[in-house]
């Protein structure tokens, strides 16, 4: 086994005699349960029958709600749950997707997420007619806590089909979220699961760009997935303490092996300025926020992703103003 192969789950193929449906929807949820519903209920709008789609949630040992309760409500029997013995953390739920996933195609499809109705027909479609490709993934749709949409993921191509030279797009910059594409089983196995390396943020970003540099990728146009924003995610801790970008810059060390020998260091760079940028944006945030220590961290970390003037420039500006602020803040509370 090599270094990269150590830090993933190999993923069995499914064992003879087992019934194998095209698909597998398979849901991870972790404290959710509230956007479950709307999750399950846009799955089951478009339910072809269990022949054809297995439907599963997999928990990880959710403490704060009881996603079976939902299961049982909206699945009435249809859907499949399984509950993790202790909470293991989103990629070994991810990996126990995978592993209980029967169908040819899966599905990951995040307990806060949704698919919009055409969303299984048309990316089944794309299979169907290029058999050849390791994924298939539609333009997606950000929405809010409310369910509210806030904007819609840039166009790659003016029409459906296969992407050209997506390997060097996909490897600067994460195109995909996870609700909206779907990867062959038999990639997986082929592949392997999610690396443990990357503890928060990125490790799907890993996975779509190990697919792309080994096999043909599908674009639809139509934005068919929701994916949500501000909601009950990982991301919280990890922006104020900046492991966000710790992990995009390990995950960017990681793909730069699955990279062309010749564009691999100027791709990784890329990748590496355009995390910077990321990170200034969250400091801007934070910052507007009040959260003055937690936009120095992403300050701190996209100085550390890049050292370009492009980047230092307005990253010292923007620290420069937070010292100002805080200096003010508490002299004017020493005053008092």
């Amino acid at each position: 086994m090599n270094q990269q192969n150590s830090y993933r789950e190999t993923i069995p193929p499914v064992p003879e005699g087992v019934s194998r449906p095209l698909l597998s929807v398979m849901i991870p949820t972790y404290n959710c349960a509230h956007y479950l519903r709307e999750t399950l209920a846009s799955v089951l709008a478009q339910d072809p029958g269990p022949e054809v789609m297995q439907i599963e949630v997999v928990d990880d040992y959710s403490t704060k709600d009881d996603p079976k309760v939902v299961v049982e409500e909206l699945g009435k029997g249809r859907v499949g749950f399984y509950r993790q013995p202790q909470n293991g953390g989103h990629i070994k739920n991810f990996q126990t997707c995978l592993e209980r996933s029967r169908g040819k195609l899966v599905h990951l499809l995040h307990g806060d997420d949704c698919v919009r109705h055409g969303f299984y027909e048309k990316l089944q479609r794309a299979f169907e007619e290029k058999p050849e490709i390791g994924a298939a993934f539609c333009r997606q749709i950000h929405i809010d806590e409310h369910s509210h949409w806030q904007h819609i993921s840039w166009l790659e191509q003016q029409e459906s089909g296969v992407l050209n030279n997506w390997v060097e797009r996909i490897a600067v910059q994460q195109r995909i979220q996870t609700p909206s594409i779907v990867v062959r089983r038999d990639v997986y196995e082929k592949l392997g699961g999610f690396d443990r390396r990357i503890r928060y943020w990125g490790e799907d970003w890993e996975m779509w760009v190990r697919i792309a540099a080994q096999y043909p990728v599908w674009y639809e146009v139509e934005p068919l997935a929701l994916y949500r924003i501000g909601s009950v995610s990982l991301s919280g801790r990890s922006v104020r303490t900046g492991e966000n970008i710790q992990d995009f810059r390990t995950a960017i060390g990681i793909v730069k092996n699955y990279l062309p020998q010749d564009s691999a260091d100027s791709l990784s760079k890329q990748a590496l300025e355009n995390y910077a940028f990321y990170a200034l944006n969250e400091a801007k945030k934070l910052a507007g926020h009040g959260d003055t220590t937690a936009a120095m961290n992403q300050i701190r970390e996209a100085l550390r992703c890049c050292s370009s003037l492009k980047v230092i420039r307005p990253a010292l500006k923007l620290r420069a103003r937070l010292l100002y602020r805080q200096f003010f803040r508490q002299v004017k509370q020493q005053a008092v």
